[in-house]
């Protein structure tokens, strides 16, 4: 189990500015990692309601179950390492393995047993570093539609906030704030559902 404080910063990107970046900086990576991330909630959505999101990641056979609250500054991230199989039992929703994110779940009062699969997002991402932080480039599918974004994740709030401001205007980069992947995927989720 690891418990971090996660500070990011994201913008939007068009297709073509998505593309200029990955080109640009090419040489510090040798193209996109697809990882799919599955996403769970209640039925009346306990875990949205707190500014909390819920997912098993699956990147290069790796399996990883990871809850997300909020934080004073950014969100914190409690993540257990999983087996193909316990994951496979997860996705299932016929058991759940994940100890220490089980434990943080009862803190918020919600219980594994309420979970349902909400659907999954696939990423196609480039991460290197860059700037004193991590310089993310994400193109992301889910629910019929794609989108483009940078982000960049660091441990100072103040300098990072900065750095990336400077980094998308030398870029040409016009800030366009970006919600979190998930409430992305969720907005995508209930436009779907109303149709």
């Amino acid at each position: 189990m690891t418990k971090e404080l996660e500070i990011e910063f994201k913008n939007m990107l068009t297709k073509e500015e998505y593309r200029r970046l990955l080109k640009d900086f090419a040489v510090f990576h040798n193209g996109p990692v697809t990882q799919h991330n599955h996403y769970f909630d209640t039925s009346d959505f306990q875990l949205k309601k707190q500014r909390s999101a819920l997912r098993i990641r699956n990147k290069n056979d790796h399996f990883e179950c990871t809850l997300k609250t909020p934080a004073a500054i950014g969100y914190y991230e409690i993540t257990d390492q999983l087996t193909k199989e316990q994951a496979g039992r997860m996705l299932e929703l016929k058991t759940f393995e994940a100890a220490e994110v089980s434990d943080a779940m009862q803190k918020l009062d919600v219980s594994v047993a309420d979970l349902k699969a909400i659907g999954t997002l696939t990423t196609h991402r480039v991460e290197f570093d860059h700037l004193e932080g991590l310089l993310v480039i994400d193109h992301s599918e889910y629910n019929g539609q794609e989108d483009f974004e940078v982000e960049f994740e660091v441990t100072d709030a103040t300098a990072g906030h900065e750095r990336f401001l400077a980094f998308l205007q030398q870029r040409e980069i016009p800030e366009r704030p970006a919600n979190k992947k998930i409430a992305r995927f969720m907005d995508s989720a209930s436009a779907r559902s109303a149709e």
